[in-house]
């Protein structure tokens, strides 16, 4: 057999051993400790990545399910970073739940990871910051390192102790990484969300042009109500540097 025949039927074996037999020459004793080691590893980044999920499951059976995404699931890099967003790729595409998941699963998983994706994302070179002045003329745009998210589960209350037994209404949060690079999140009602959202798809947009077209989407809101309130959110979020002056990319 050739060597790389060898080496092709030994990764197999390590990432699947009850599917796929070791080549025959291989000491069994050394074999239990390449299979131990790739797999206590992959466990350890993913238990790492998503610890609030790992919470809510017994070692076995966390550990059945990370032997599922390790035999069956095509990761195609060895970074930690990576293998966090392979394994949320593995829950949301191939994976089917069972009587011992959480409802919210996929739901607490993309939140958790999503904290892991602001924390290690880079920052850009240059970030300019705005004063309350500066909102009504500058040009605008959401900060890079932020995320709006929306689940029907509340995510960012789950624990050992609170587990959602059904959904409700969707939560909108804001994910943001602060200017002491630590990921913060806060809880908005959906006219923040609304408002952030604009920002967000519309990179260089005026806080005249924002109010316009907020103003056609809530009608039941008087202009003066809309730019108070939309005016005081825009201060707040540049405060904390999530309203940032638009720059070109």
């Amino acid at each position: 057999m050739k060597f790389q025949q060898i080496q092709q039927q030994f990764m197999a074996h390590i990432q699947d051993p009850d599917h796929n037999p070791a080549p025959s020459d291989l000491e069994e004793r050394r074999l239990e400790v390449y299979r131990e080691l790739f797999f206590n590893n992959v466990v350890n980044f993913v238990s790492n990545a998503f610890p609030v999920l790992r919470s809510l499951y017994t070692e076995s059976q966390w550990h059945n399910l990370v032997r599922q995404f390790y035999a069956e699931f095509s990761c195609q890099s060895p970074y930690f970073l990576h293998i966090a967003e392979q394994f949320l790729q593995f829950l949301q595409q191939q994976y089917q739940l069972t009587a011992a998941d959480p409802i919210f699963m996929l739901e607490l998983a993309h939140y958790e990871w999503s904290e892991l994706y602001l924390a290690t994302k880079q920052a850009p070179v240059t970030i300019n910051l705005l004063d309350s002045k500066s909102i009504t003329t500058s040009q605008l745009q959401l900060s890079p390192l932020s995320l709006l998210l929306a689940y029907p589960y509340p995510v960012h209350k789950v624990s050992q102790t609170f587990r959602p037994n059904s959904a409700t209404e969707n939560q909108f949060y804001l994910l943001y990484r602060d200017l002491a690079d630590e990921v913060k999140f806060v809880l908005i009602n959906q006219l923040t969300a609304l408002l952030l959202q604009q920002v967000q798809q519309t990179p260089g947009i005026t806080s005249n042009s924002l109010l316009l077209q907020m103003q056609q989407q809530l009608p039941q809101l008087s202009q003066q109500q809309l730019q108070q309130g939309a005016t005081a959110l825009l201060q707040e979020f540049a405060a904390k540097g999530v309203i940032q002056a638009f720059q070109m990319g």
